[in-house]
């Protein structure tokens, strides 16, 4: 976004201020609440450290990243895409390094946010981007699997695959140990979840199937007087909210092996925030996106998750569309988020000690499972053929089978491949025109991701109000990733009313709605 979109866009904001839409706000910031809560809890199981510990992180991503944040409607909080890499770093290195690493992590966004390299992580393939995703919500999944019988997963992703015919086998409903219980308010869990969402009505949709299961596990529970494990939450508001007591704290930001850790989180977390704001623009109307304050804000409230001890965090789509759906209008409802999260911590503690961890571990099931959408793949290969297909299979494979950077880095090197067969016109060369009648966009050359951060800022600034003509008469060729991006913005064009024109040859056009 240029300065002058972003001046605008504030100056909009700011205009109707942030009271105008009070009610809409304070009614959105509910329904997201209670879609974070179950969350924050579960992803902190899932991440292998205190529930607490994600709650912190969930107020911090409402309170302080949402007064900031470069996308108003965004949601911040502890997310899926980063448990497994916290779960594999906490079970190597302990959890006390978790803080001055994640420190580190933010202060490295901050400070590629004022680089202005925000455009930069929407040039990663989305075949990279949803194998990494799909490989993370299996490894929830078999993780996870474990949860439901009141045991800790195993260290790796094949050892918990192994487990898991034998956790099965070794179920004896003859008799109501904590196990079968267990196993039992996961599955009741999972049923409500399920089946609220099958079956609500339309006046109720904005109540989260999450919150529904959670309760009536939880509530069985109690009911029964069920001996299965609850989560452990502390006495007192201020033990969440850990701070450094010696220098010592800084010792492992001395170890390489933690300094690449903090580059891999801060890489994930900024890529996953990015990609989810551009989904949340997608959703409204309204201020569009400033990514590079956007990514200065996650860094600030990721150095203070490391300050506090806390879960990574990122922009999560799942709140964020949940916010957008319950008519929210400003960045007012995700403060007020947190401002509920926090005031529920600090004075109804007895009410989460109460939640047992099986339910947790069925959220998550269901959590996970959706993050491992075939439909990405499928799309890719009938719209973009084999090659993007594939990019996506390998990194979600090597993501389940080794780890995260080793997927996604792999991922990465097999984007290359589309720009090799076309180096002679590799650059992308993109101008304007204000022909009579309609904006003209041209581009010419390689429309490869090498150059989509340059043709994303010329998007952006198309006038709203005039007819575009996108011509890409003299474009070379062109990979999935730029195809990708152009059909998002033309979409999104039409479907404000806006008249889009593209031409260009057969081939090119085949993927773009034309």
């Amino acid at each position: 976004m240029t300065a002058a979109t972003s001046s605008a866009s504030q100056v909009t904001e700011g205009r109707s201020g942030p009271f105008s839409h009070f009610s809409r706000d304070f009614t959105a910031s509910i329904v997201v609440f209670l879609v974070a809560m179950p969350l924050c809890m579960g992803i902190a199981i899932a991440s292998g450290v205190p529930p607490e510990k994600g709650l912190v992180t969930g107020i911090i991503g409402g309170i302080v990243v949402g007064l900031l944040a470069g996308s108003p409607l965004q949601v911040s909080g502890p997310a899926a895409g980063l448990a497994v890499i916290v779960f594999e770093f906490v079970r190597e290195h302990g959890l006390e390094a978790l803080g001055p690493v994640l420190l580190l992590a933010g202060v490295v966004q901050l400070i590629a946010g004022w680089a202005k390299l925000g455009g930069l992580f929407r040039a990663i393939s989305p075949a990279v981007v949803h194998g990494m995703l799909a490989g993370i919500g299996a490894l929830i999944v078999i993780g996870q699997f474990h949860i439901l019988f009141d045991e800790k997963p195993m260290s790796s992703g094949l050892q918990n695959m192994a487990m898991m015919p034998t956790r099965v086998l070794g179920l004896d409903f003859t008799d109501a140990a904590a196990t079968e219980l267990a196993l039992a308010l996961g599955l009741l869990t999972i049923a409500v979840m399920l089946g609220w969402e099958k079956l609500r009505p339309k006046s109720m949709s904005l109540v989260p199937g999450a919150l529904l299961g959670v309760l009536a596990a939880t509530l069985a529970a109690w009911s029964l007087g069920l001996g299965v494990a609850r989560i452990e939450v502390p006495a007192s508001l201020s033990a969440a909210f850990a701070l450094p007591t010696t220098t010592a704290w800084f010792a492992p930001l001395g170890n390489p092996a933690l300094i690449v850790a903090a580059l891999a989180i801060a890489f994930i977390a900024s890529a996953e925030t990015l990609l989810s704001a551009a989904a949340v623009d997608r959703m409204h109307d309204g201020v569009r996106t400033n990514y590079d304050k956007e990514l200065r804000a996650q860094g600030l409230g990721n150095f203070l998750c490391g300050v506090f001890g806390a879960l990574p965090m990122t922009g999560v789509i799942v709140r964020s569309s949940a916010n957008v759906q319950a008519g929210a209008k400003t960045r007012l409802s995700t403060i007020l988020h947190g401002v509920w999260i926090l005031g529920f911590v600090a004075l109804l503690p007895w009410v989460l000690r109460e939640v047992p961890m099986a339910a947790l571990g069925g959220i998550l099931v269901v959590t996970g499972w959706r993050l491992v959408s075939l439909k990405h793949v499928e799309h890719l290969f009938k719209a973009h053929g084999y090659l993007p297909a594939a990019i996506w299979a390998v990194t979600f494979v090597l993501v389940v089978t080794t780890d995260l950077l080793t997927g996604v880095l792999v991922g990465l090197g097999l984007s290359l491949i589309e720009v090799l067969p076309h180096l002679r016109d590799i650059r992308l060369r993109v101008s304007e025109h204000g022909d009579e009648g309609a904006h003209r966009v041209e581009l010419s050359g390689a429309a490869t991701f090498l150059g989509l951060t340059r043709l994303n800022a010329v998007l952006e600034r198309q006038p709203a109000d005039r007819a575009i003509h996108l011509d890409l008469d003299k474009v070379k060729a062109m990979d999935h990733t730029t195809a990708e991006t152009l059909t998002e913005w033309i979409n999104r064009h039409r479907t404000r009313g806006n008249n889009v024109r593209v031409t260009g040859p057969a081939s090119l056009l085949r993927p773009l709605p034309v």
